[in-house]
């Protein structure tokens, strides 16, 4: 399925930056670590600009997107890649962008323009059979991996657990946090017996914690994802409600899942961002 997207994002790319640049042009960008769907897209974009003719783009992966957001609104890079929550904050001084200020926030957010946008990963709730876990109302008293020890990820999914699930961390259940490279073994080793946390379907994380056993994914309830709360928490600033026929996702996770939802339809939220611009570019 993100297969897919990526390949719709790309082509749209393509025809949009052969139609405003031309001539033998050197670009910088930044983007996260390679293999995710924001590593992805800049990689494609290297090839596409550079097999057309248009760019030359120096790209360095595995770089803080909380840094190179501010260095592209300043200037110091040509494009990035990042959620749509960043951009956001530094709009109003939020969140890691503090010591710029409101005002200094806000200047620099406005030199920032989107390419393209494309999905990051969806948060969502998976478990090894074995686990016996019903659903989201049957994770009380359970150890839960929430993501790493700080970060917007970990946030939204106590978010998730407080709102669909009814649980707060640490008191409904005991809240496991790991950095990103230690999430599939946590699952697998049984630090968690439960993951709320981003995921790609397939994505390296769900692929490596399912070869050591059978597991499920879980929808959000229906009635719980069109509720007004349900629907402030799946919309708020760098979010969206994600919903998909569950045949898709079963598609691309393949034999060792199982999609648990009340009726055809998949439904988690959904983590967007694109990559950026600065808006001196032609």
């Amino acid at each position: 399925m993100l297969i897919s997207i990526r390949q719709s994002v790309l082509a749209v790319c393509a025809a949009f930056i052969g139609t405003v640049a031309s001539g033998d042009v050197t670009l910088v960008s930044n983007t996260a670590a390679a293999g995710g769907p924001i590593g992805m897209t800049a990689t494609s974009l290297v090839e596409y600009a550079s097999e057309r003719g248009i760019a030359n783009i120096q790209l360095k992966d595995g770089q803080t997107a909380t840094n190179y957001i501010p260095a592209l609104a300043e200037g110091k890079i040509d494009i990035a890649g990042g959620p749509f929550i960043l951009p956001f904050k530094l709009s109003k001084g939020e969140g890691p962008f503090q010591s710029y200020g409101a005002e200094k926030g806000a200047d620099l957010a406005n030199n920032i323009r989107l390419l393209y946008p494309f999905t990051l990963a969806v948060f969502t709730m998976y478990a090894y059979d074995a686990k016996g876990i019903s659903g989201w109302d049957d994770l009380k008293g359970l150890k839960i991996l929430n993501g790493p020890p700080r970060g917007a990820a970990t946030q939204n999914s106590r978010a998730l657990l407080q709102v669909f699930g009814g649980l707060n961390s640490e008191k409904d259940y005991e809240s496991v946090t790991v950095c990103w490279n230690q999430m599939a073994s946590a699952i697998i080793d049984g630090t968690a017996d439960a993951a709320v946390v981003p995921a790609t379907f397939p994505g390296p994380r769900v692929t490596q914690a399912s070869a050591a056993g059978a597991m499920t994914l879980y929808s959000i309830p229906k009635d719980a994802f069109e509720s007004d709360i349900g629907k402030r928490l799946l919309n708020k600033p760098g979010s969206v409600a994600f919903a998909v026929p569950a045949s898709e996702i079963q598609d691309a996770l393949g034999d060792g899942w199982s999609i648990k939802t009340e009726d055809d339809t998949f439904r988690a939220m959904a983590a967007v961002g694109g990559e950026y611009v600065n808006s001196r570019m032609d």
